[in-house]
């Protein structure tokens, strides 16, 4: 286990470039403000040093997370055992085909997505304005299949790169990478790297009235401005996880720092000094309300990592 700079710079001296924390605090790292330390976390440079580090891992035995904007995910107080990735660097998004009434995209997997939709706005380019107010990055949002008002990640896909856990990179059209409600073929050690996404033309000014009219929407239906990691469960199909939690009268309960937000039901929000523990437990006393309504057993959408 590479646990200090200096086991470190043995294993890997040569072999990457780029930021690397020690012991780093991962309520730092994610959306919720919450998680214990990481004991390495790394942002490497450049595919090669992602490549690299991941192979040096795997053959030594540590295990590593792939990290996109910390947006979906909830940290055990114990932290994270060994090293956690982000690629944060690469943050390039460019045209890189224009035809007829389509333009094609280049984006790398560090790029927020809400980079994304705002080039779209500005640029005329229609597709993602349900995408607007989503948080993360490009990866995580192929990760994820993130989405709303019937918009999905997927949807815009042409291809994904992907870095396999053993050092394969390997690019997939978007229809081989099994999609579905919130979910991926995407393997939970897999890197995505990069992408390619088609766009259709159109006016610039229509595509921002639309882009607005959904952020205007989201910011009165969700606390997008509060620490969240946005949904919690997903919705059972036909129902509504976020409509059931309220019905089960849960709007308002709060464990610890963590409370059920006012505004949306499926959105826990730390209001102070939450920790996973309190998440946790607030997860299961309102699954445990929602299942004596309904008789339903809410799945979680948020993904959870770390020690314990």
């Amino acid at each position: 286990m590479v646990i200090d700079r200096t086991g470190w710079e043995k294993t890997f001296g040569g072999y990457y470039k780029g930021e690397v924390e020690f012991n780093a605090p991962m309520s730092a790292h994610t959306s919720l403000a919450i998680g214990g330390p990481a004991d390495v976390l790394v942002s490497p440079e450049d595919p090669v040093s992602v490549k690299n580090i991941v192979m040096l891992l795997r053959r030594q035995g540590t295990p590593f997370l792939p990290l996109g904007g910390g947006t979906n995910i909830l940290v055990r107080d114990a932290g994270i055992e060994g090293v956690v990735i982000k690629c944060r660097a690469f943050n390039r998004a460019e045209v890189i085909r224009d035809s007829g009434d389509m333009v094609e995209l280049f984006a790398e997997a560090g790029v927020p997505l809400q980079k994304l939709v705002n080039l779209c706005r500005e640029k005329g380019f229609a597709g993602m304005e349900g995408l607007t107010g989503i948080p993360g990055t490009l990866g995580g949002a192929i990760c994820g299949n993130a989405g709303s008002y019937g918009c999905e990640i997927r949807d815009v896909l042409i291809s994904v790169v992907i870095l396999r856990s053993d050092g394969a990179l390997e690019r997939y059209d978007a229809d081989d990478l099994g999609f579905g409600y919130r979910t991926s073929g995407v393997l939970p050690d897999d890197i995505v790297l990069s992408a390619n996404l088609k766009l259709k033309k159109d006016d610039a000014a229509a595509v921002a009235a639309r882009t607005d009219d959904f952020f205007t929407r989201k910011k009165s239906a969700q606390p997008i401005r509060e620490r969240s990691a946005g949904c919690v469960f997903r919705n059972p199909e036909g129902m509504s996880a976020g409509r059931m939690i309220d019905e089960a009268g849960c709007k308002g309960m709060h464990i610890g720092g963590i409370e059920v937000s006012g505004l949306h039901a499926n959105f826990f929000v730390n209001r102070g000094e939450g920790t996973a523990a309190d998440y946790l437990a607030l997860m299961e006393a309102v699954s445990k309300k929602v299942r004596e309504r309904f008789g339903v057993t809410l799945d979680p959408e948020i993904r959870v990592a770390g020690r314990g």
